[in-house]
């Protein structure tokens, strides 16, 4: 070990713990708790449902493109764009979430949607999951049904851009470049061909 006793993952326990806020999206928490060292501390804590997210292949080899959609973000203040997602409502299996975004933005269903991988957003403020499924070979099948405060455009994009610019501009959000690394895990875990052989 080059630093620290071996107890950096021992589990803290709480003392306290109170809502001071809570909206429609999120509440916000603050926890009294004790480190194993006898030591205390207040922490602040975002509550949010878990998250799911699609990444729709179609085609594939030189000709793959992603379905995308972008969308103005009020926390950047900018456009972003992604792949489609949201909310696991109450009782609703991720999978399902994943499905229902995808068809309620763009208007197309997983031809096969599989499971890339869960991880959590950020463990230090927040303790939801981000779900991220791939769907392989979708296709335009319902309505859009968007959310009253969204707008959103739907289009595809050569997998070969997307992959070249992830991480830059609108396509900065640091979600969508973990879904992208949860998906090139899933297609080669399904003897798929790479993402990055495109």
């Amino acid at each position: 070990m080059v630093a620290g006793d071996g107890r950096g993952g021992e589990r803290w326990n709480t003392l306290s713990s109170k809502m001071i806020y809570s909206g429609n999206v999120f509440s916000v928490h603050e926890k009294t708790c004790q480190a194993p060292d006898g030591r205390q501390g207040l922490f602040s804590l975002i509550k949010v449902r878990d998250w799911a997210v699609v990444v729709p292949i179609l085609g594939r080899g030189s000709q793959a493109q992603f379905l995308m959609v972008r969308q103005y973000r009020h926390g950047s203040d900018n456009p972003s764009l992604e792949f489609p997602g949201g909310i696991v409502e109450n009782d609703e299996a991720p999978e399902k979430a994943a499905a229902r975004e995808m068809a309620e933005e763009t208007g197309y269903l997983p031809g096969t949607l599989l499971h890339a991988g869960s991880v959590y957003p950020n463990p230090a403020i927040q303790g939801n999951r981000y779900h991220v499924y791939v769907a392989l070979d979708p296709y335009p099948a319902v309505e859009r049904n968007l959310d009253e405060h969204e707008i959103v455009d739907a289009d595809l994009y050569p997998a070969r851009e997307i992959l070249n610019s992830m991480g830059e501009g609108e396509l900065s959000h640091a979600l969508m470049c973990t879904a992208v690394f949860l998906t090139e895990k899933c297609l080669a875990r399904n003897g798929l061909p790479a993402l990055r052989s495109l």
